[in-house]
């Protein structure tokens, strides 16, 4: 599996500080190529042009909520394969249920440890060192 150097990240998350704070703990599990983007929206443009492996996406956003945008990516002929990671303020079952349904990788309950967040992406990647 790659170390988390080669892993290409969209962060998205219309919560600026919660950006910063998921960039911050990627940088330190190792990840050099991090991009992120307030709303789903602006993240799909960005990736259909600049594809990434791996998207980090908050559930409970204007425009698109990530349910959303996970079923968008899905439905994406080039991005469907890409791996991704929701992170909600509740565990909500049926929240969970649907992203399941949709075909998400893994999901985080906020507030998280950044060590929970490593151990969500090294369960669909590997080792990441």
């Amino acid at each position: 599996m790659p170390a988390a150097s080669a892993i290409r990240v969209m962060v998205v998350d219309d919560q600026t500080s919660m950006r910063a704070m998921i960039r911050r703990a990627l940088q330190d599990f190792g990840f050099k190529d991090i991009r992120d983007k307030a709303t789903a929206p602006e993240a799909l443009s960005a990736m259909r042009v600049d594809r990434v492996h791996l998207i980090i996406s908050d559930y409970n956003m204007p425009e698109m909520d990530g349910l959303e945008f996970l079923e968008t990516v899905r439905n994406d002929s080039v991005l469907a394969k890409t791996v991704f990671i929701m992170l909600t303020g509740s565990s909500d079952r049926e929240v969970v249920a649907k992203a399941a349904a949709l075909g998400v990788n893994n999901y985080l309950v906020k507030p998280f440890a950044p060590a929970a967040l490593k151990e969500k992406i090294e369960r669909v990647f590997g080792d990441l060192s």
